[in-house]
């Protein structure tokens, strides 16, 4: 197994991305700690890799608490015995507080900025000299290709996933020399199936023609968060892998 002897904590994961990274991972040997603020979703993905022979726990968790934070940290090692991956995928909320930099309120940007970068940092310090007591660590920062090619509207979202990016490069200069890589996977259009359950055929067919493959899936991150987790990349660090379809690389099919 890939991930045998690891010990990962995987922020958001009650659904979506954040669920089957957590899934992926207890299916190759990881022991995972399952994290959100929504205890019913979070104990059934414990349910479902338990079933499926995996092993994990669901801790609850308030990002928006630097104490808790740590907590969640030393709750993870406490409950494991130590830890040495930590996926970053908790996203703020943006419905109705993002927008352009000149109609966004302060307790907006501060509020998105704080869960998209300001926690990871924290989790980050609490997690690193885990991490070096363990002897080896993995932080995976789930970012977004809205860094680097932005839409309209999400000036504060844009902001933070830029800063994820640089924050995913520091971490990997400064903390080399103690086997701990950092690495970033920056997805496109992922499907969703609460936000796209109903998604009308036009809106669908445009949104394919912004991409030279396909849709992207929960999937395709997970796979993509395996690989910089185990020891295959070893060789890597500092790096943002773009997972879009070449949605980054080349003009959409069609035009709207």
């Amino acid at each position: 197994m890939r991930l045998a002897g690891e010990i990962a904590l995987v922020t958001g994961s009650t659904s979506g991305i954040g669920r089957e990274i957590a899934r992926r991972f207890a299916a190759e040997g990881a022991r995972v700690a399952v994290t959100g603020r929504d205890r019913e979703r979070g104990s059934a993905v414990v349910d479902e890799i338990v079933a499926g022979g995996g092993e994990a726990v669901f801790t609850p968790a308030d990002l928006n608490d630097e104490a808790e934070c740590a907590a969640l940290v030393g709750r993870v090692v406490d409950g494991f015995g130590a830890l040495t991956v930590l996926v970053n995928n908790a996203v703020a909320g943006t419905a109705g507080r993002d927008g352009p930099v000149g109609d966004i309120a302060t307790t907006a940007w501060d509020a998105i900025v704080r869960v998209n970068l300001t926690a990871v940092m924290w989790l980050c310090r609490a997690a690193i000299p885990r991490m070096v007591a363990a002897g080896h660590g993995s932080i995976v920062n789930i970012s977004s290709r809205q860094a680097e090619r932005a839409s309209a509207g999400y000036a504060a979202y844009i902001a933070s996933k830029g800063g994820l990016n640089a924050l995913t490069r520091s971490i990997a200069v400064d903390y080399a020399k103690q086997r701990i890589r950092c690495n970033t996977v920056s997805p496109g259009y992922v499907l969703n199936d609460r936000r796209d359950a109903d998604m009308p055929p036009e809106r669908r067919a445009r949104t394919e023609g912004m991409h030279l493959t396909r849709l992207g899936v929960a999937g395709d991150v997970a796979a993509a968060a395996l690989y910089f987790a185990s020891a295959e990349s070893e060789f890597v660090t500092g790096v943002n892998l773009p997972l879009d379809g070449g949605s980054s690389i080349a003009r959409g099919l069609t035009l709207g």
